[in-house]
């Protein structure tokens, strides 16, 4: 395994379907550092109900790199490929899996929850997830924090406290700062559109 720097930085392998916990374990029996984030769910039958543990990102397993060399990664059995851009492996930030790691070592429940990127930005204050940040989604009887693995466009909910989340003020300035150059922008067209439409002064001289 002398190819192998697993220093730093993450990466996604994009695996067969249900092929996730079948390619942690081989990686992990090679030496390498593997993550496979899960969380419990029931599954009902006819005749009983199962508590099973299923990904929080299906098809998809983290890998700490860099590699040197992806040939034993890639010939291991049930991976498609490396998640990359223009045919490089593209990695994952540190903070955003350490993120999901916190989740799934959490009591918390968490559950898979389509991407979502707009929204109120919070941050826990309390608690075991206390100093993450997320979009906050709300209901009338239910809190939830959305964490985020944005290459691969997909999102985690995990139920808070809602007294334990407080505002991010650095989203609220990005989110003024954005407001403001719309309006700006506004004004300027407006502007430009007026000066366009002034009548031309014709001379009275003959």
């Amino acid at each position: 395994m002398g190819d192998i720097d697993t220093r730093t930085g993450w990466y996604a392998l994009h695996t067969r379907h249900q092929h996730e916990k079948v390619v942690h374990r081989i990686l992990m029996g090679k030496g390498l550092e593997s993550f496979l984030p899960l969380y419990a769910t029931a599954h009902h039958w006819k005749d009983r109900v199962k508590r099973v543990s299923l990904p929080l990102f299906p098809c998809y397993v983290f890998l700490r790199g860099p590699l040197v060399h992806w040939l034993p990664v890639l010939t291991t059995p049930g991976v498609h490929n490396v998640v990359g851009f223009g045919g490089e492996p593209a990695s994952i930030s540190n903070t955003e899996i350490e993120a999901i790691r916190m989740v799934v070592e959490s009591p918390l429940k968490a559950e898979p929850h389509p991407f979502l990127k707009c929204g109120d930005c919070v941050r826990v204050m309390a608690g075991p997830l206390r100093g993450l940040e997320g979009i906050l989604l709300r209901k009338k009887n239910w809190c939830k924090l959305l964490l985020s693995v944005e290459m691969l466009q997909r999102s985690v909910a995990v139920e808070i406290d809602v007294a334990m989340q407080k505002a991010n003020p650095d989203s609220w300035w990005h989110y003024v700062f954005g407001a403001f150059c719309v309006l700006l922008g506004l004004v300027f067209v407006h502007r430009s559109f007026y000066c366009m439409r002034l009548p031309v002064e014709k001379s009275g001289r003959k």
